[in-house]
């Protein structure tokens, strides 16, 4: 469904630089520290802040109306995701780059002007991120990431290294003639892996993706969908974040991998889901999520075969990379094993909220 509501902001900017754009659902404290960040930055460019409501069941449009009046706010009827939510936002946008934030992620004070400055030196245009740290620690958590063969997400931690495979969406920012050239995030996602399948878009089309040092973003790493983090030496996550993110690594694997290495990648990787789905089950005793997370992606490969089918055949259209080049980001262990070497099996626990 379309938006329902809009409030628009008291003033806003002709012609800003970039537009900050701030998907949300349910949580006031939340957001409120994510707005103050953007709000605080010292740039001498304008800036607008646009945030989508995606039905939040709480309180969270009344004090978004109260509290920030400086910003456009978009109110959905229904919950759409993560994906539906921020292509409205920037459609909505006015700015010549949109930055993609979080609402669980707080910029440091020169931010913006860090990643502007980035961008206008860039002799293509592409996808730039800030470090990343954690919340409550402040440890560097990476400073965009690489991938393993079947689309896991590697942390970068060489300061040395600005060229990445992946920005995590808390933090992504892209001109946003890219963004409609590249068609954005795909809608047919939900939630979780759309920063992966559009920075693979971006390094297929042959356009950089990259990290920029000098600044950085505090995130609340797993507030917004639920686990994502190690917690007491244990990895904790949940049944509805698994299953997405197991589907759509493989839609990405599927849609973006160049053609000689895509068909034998995906049997290999395929292979490796269901073994994985049967040892877990085992160990965990927990038949619910060999099926609804391992062999759900092999369901939803037939299911959804014309549309990413459709989706493969745009994106290898629009191909400029070589496959050196698309691969070069990409590491050779898989991630998941030294993931299970340092934490063993994550704790699932039930749905989060979004």
């Amino acid at each position: 469904m379309a938006v329902v509501e809009h409030y628009r902001a008291l003033t806003r900017p002709a012609a800003p630089l970039v537009s900050v754009c701030i998907a949300h659902y349910k949580g006031p404290e939340l957001i409120a520290a994510c707005l103050d960040s953007v709000l605080a930055q010292d740039c001498a460019f304008d800036v607008e802040i646009i945030v989508h409501d995606d039905a939040s069941l709480d309180d969270s449009v009344a004090f978004l109306r109260s509290n920030y009046p400086q910003i456009e706010l978009l109110v959905s009827h229904d919950n759409v995701g993560f994906c539906v939510a921020n292509n409205r936002m920037v459609e909505h946008a006015n700015g010549k780059y949109v930055l993609l934030l979080n609402n669980d992620a707080a910029l440091f004070s020169d931010a913006l002007a860090t990643l502007a400055e980035a961008a206008a030196g860039q002799n293509t245009p592409g996808i730039l991120t800030l470090p990343q740290y954690d919340w409550e620690s402040g440890d560097l958590v990476d400073l965009g990431c690489l991938l393993d063969p079947f689309y896991n997400p590697v942390p970068n931690l060489d300061p040395d290294r600005s060229e990445v495979a992946m920005v995590i969406g808390a933090c992504l920012w892209i001109g946003r003639d890219t963004w409609f050239d590249l068609g954005g995030f795909p809608d047919w996602f939900g939630s979780i892996g759309e920063d992966l399948y559009l920075c693979c878009a971006a390094r297929l089309a042959g356009l950089p993706v990259q990290s920029v040092q000098g600044s950085g973003y505090r995130h609340q790493q797993g507030s917004s969908f639920g686990g994502n983090r190690a917690l007491k030496g244990r990895l904790n996550s949940n049944y509805r974040r698994r299953r997405f993110s197991e589907r759509n690594k493989t839609f990405t694997l599927f849609v973006m991998t160049p053609t000689i290495i895509m068909w034998p990648l995906l049997s290999i990787h395929i292979i490796a889901l269901v073994v994985e789905g049967l040892i877990f089950s085992t160990v965990r005793r927990d038949l619910k999520a060999g099926i609804n997370i391992y062999l759900n992606v092999l369901r939803e490969l037939t299911v959804e075969r014309s549309v990413i089918g459709a989706a493969r055949s745009k994106h290898q259209a629009k191909r400029g990379a070589t496959l050196l080049n698309y691969t070069a980001p990409f590491r050779v262990l898989p991630h998941k094993l030294a993931m299970l070497r340092k934490y063993g099996f994550p704790t699932l626990t039930q749905n989060a909220k979004h």
